[in-house]
């Protein structure tokens, strides 16, 4: 596994946006029996969710949650250092989309710029990326993208995917600065799980095609397309619940710091149902487990920004300690300790066209 720890670097603001066409998963009862619709609901957690229209792509969310960080903190564009965009919604196959938000957003052109693609635990990753290159010489500002529009992957009629996935945008400004402590990260992956959350066509391997682009029923009774995700809910279960307490356990032990001390423990917004699982094998307060998937459902690697901006604004103090767990696609899991110090977070906005 790869631990690792960032010195003198840490998160200086966030923000996020979030689409304004609300999606209630009470409308489900073209493809659940109605019966069964609250169950699924407590179940899963989910009341809502937002979708994207048309033309509006996780870049555009990203877009917008990044304008109102730099101009609530007064952040010049050309003090950005480096761009990332964490996102497996982006806007093309190419060119990639970092490059397309420096030039919306007016930073100079000495700021590097790229696309990172992981899923539910993007942000995890995303945020060591981030930090990692905070800490080079010739670089104090990292700004991070972190968004997805799941909901134009997913099939309507897709029982398992269709009452889980929304769309948001977040941005996290990283900075470097004596006043920071460390930042520890764990970070693993296990690739034969390929199969437990994949979209099969649309890549190099298997190309788009007529065919593959009709929806098919399948052994359930959804109907999806190989160019719309899948989930094996089963085996997604089986395997969050083996790694994540075990991670956050190993995380906490690494750095001496008893569990319970910890201020609040943020996991990936995959449903209400695992992550109370987890609360409870952790033993760990769930009044200190913020949630924000009943407003938002799973937005995928936006999930864990999302929720510290939509549920977190004014409540950081000047010094507050966080867990935060990513897990998903990939297979692929982490976790991070970090420790907000002064942490501006800008209220949530809902998407507006420019």
């Amino acid at each position: 596994m790869a631990f690792i720890t960032y010195n003198h670097v840490g998160i200086r603001a966030m923000a996020a946006c979030v689409p304004s066409r609300r999606v209630s998963n009470a409308d489900l009862g073209y493809l659940i029996p109605p019966e069964e619709i609250d169950k699924m609901i407590r179940s899963v957690g989910i009341r809502e969710k937002r979708y994207a229209d048309d033309g509006v792509c996780a870049s555009d969310l990203c877009f917008q949650a990044a304008r109102q960080l730099m101009t609530d903190n007064d952040i010049a564009p050309d003090s950005i250092d480096v761009l990332l965009f964490m996102s497996q919604t982006a806007d093309y196959r190419l060119p990639a989309t970092a490059p397309l938000l420096q030039h919306r957003l007016g930073l100079a052109q000495t700021t590097a710029a790229m696309d990172l693609s992981l899923g539910c635990s993007g942000y995890v990753y995303a945020l060591s990326a981030a930090y990692a290159y905070a800490s080079l010489p010739g670089v104090k500002r990292v700004l991070l993208l972190d968004g997805e529009t799941f909901s134009k992957v997913v099939s309507p009629y897709d029982k398992v995917n269709a009452p889980l996935y929304g769309d948001a945008g977040t941005a996290t400004l990283i900075e470097r600065g004596d006043d920071f402590e460390p930042s520890h990260i764990l970070l693993m992956s296990d690739g034969s799980g390929e199969e437990a959350v994949k979209i099969p066509a649309g890549g190099c391997r298997i190309p788009a095609t007529a065919e593959n682009l009709q929806p098919v029923e399948r052994a359930d009774g959804s109907r999806r397309s190989d160019n719309q995700v899948y989930m094996d809910g089963m085996d997604v279960f089986n395997f969050t619940i083996r790694v994540v307490p075990r991670t956050i356990r190993e995380l906490t032990e690494r750095i001496g710091r008893p569990l319970g001390e910890i201020d609040y423990l943020l996991f990936h917004q995959a449903n209400r149902f695992m992550t109370d699982f987890f609360v409870r094998k952790l033993r760990y307060p769930a009044e200190r487990v913020p949630y924000s998937l009943d407003r938002f459902g799973n937005t995928s690697s936006a999930s864990i920004p999302l929720t510290i901006v939509s549920e977190l604004c004014g409540r950081l103090g000047q010094r507050t300690e966080t867990i935060l767990c990513g897990f998903g696609v990939g297979l692929s899991w982490g976790a991070v300790y970090n420790v907000f110090r002064n942490c501006r977070i800008s209220p949530l906005a809902e998407y507006r066209p420019l």
